[in-house]
C-alpha cells in the first residue's frame, strides 16, 4: 500500500486529536471532506498494511486515579515463551517486549489503583516463579511525538 495525499491528511490530522463526541469518525470525516465509511475504510486499510499498528485512545491512568509501573524480569531464554504467555494473560499488562539484557522481559502494569501494582506483580511472581522488579515513575515528562506522514 502506498499512502496517497488523503491518507497523509488523515494521519496528520488524527495525530492532533480525536473528538470526544457521539460520532467522532463522522465529525473527522466531515472536517476532511470524506464520508465516515471512507475514513474508516482508509484507517482499516492502513492498519491491515501495518502503516499504523494501533489507532485508539491513550489514557492517563494516573490522572484518573490509577497507576502505571515499568517492570522487568530476568527470564531464562528456554522459558521465555511460557513466562510471556503467563505475564500477558494479566489484563493489567501492556507493552511487553524482549530486550537483549539480563533483564530480558520488560512490560508496563496499568492498574486502577496504586496499591494494585504490588498485588499484580506478586501474582506474576507466584505464577512464573521469577521476581518482578518494579520501576515506578518518579517524575513525569510530557513529550509530544508527532510524525509527519
Amino acid at each position: 500500500m502506498t499512502l496517497d495525499d488523503t491518507d497523509r491528511l488523515i494521519l496528520n490530522t488524527l495525530q492532533d486529536g480525536f473528538p470526544i463526541v457521539p460520532n467522532p469518525y463522522e465529525e473527522v470525516a466531515g472536517q476532511l471532506g470524506l464520508t465516515e465509511s471512507n475514513l474508516i475504510a482508509r484507517l482499516k486499510a492502513m492498519k491491515d498494511a501495518r502503516i499504523i499498528t494501533r489507532f485508539g485512545p491513550f489514557f492517563d491512568a494516573a490522572a484518573m486515579g490509577g497507576a502505571f509501573c515499568l517492570c522487568a524480569m530476568a527470564v531464562p531464554q528456554n522459558q521465555f515463551d511460557s513466562v510471556v504467555a503467563s505475564v500477558n494473560a494479566c489484563p493489567e499488562v501492556a507493552h511487553n517486549y524482549e530486550r537483549t539484557h539480563h533483564l530480558n522481559m520488560w512490560f508496563v502494569l496499568a492498574t486502577e489503583a496504586e496499591s494494585e501494582i504490588a498485588e499484580v506483580a506478586a501474582r506474576i511472581e507466584q505464577e512464573t516463579g521469577y521476581p518482578v522488579l518494579l520501576f515506578p515513575k518518579l517524575q513525569e515528562f510530557f513529550v509530544r511525538f508527532r510524525v509527519a506522514a
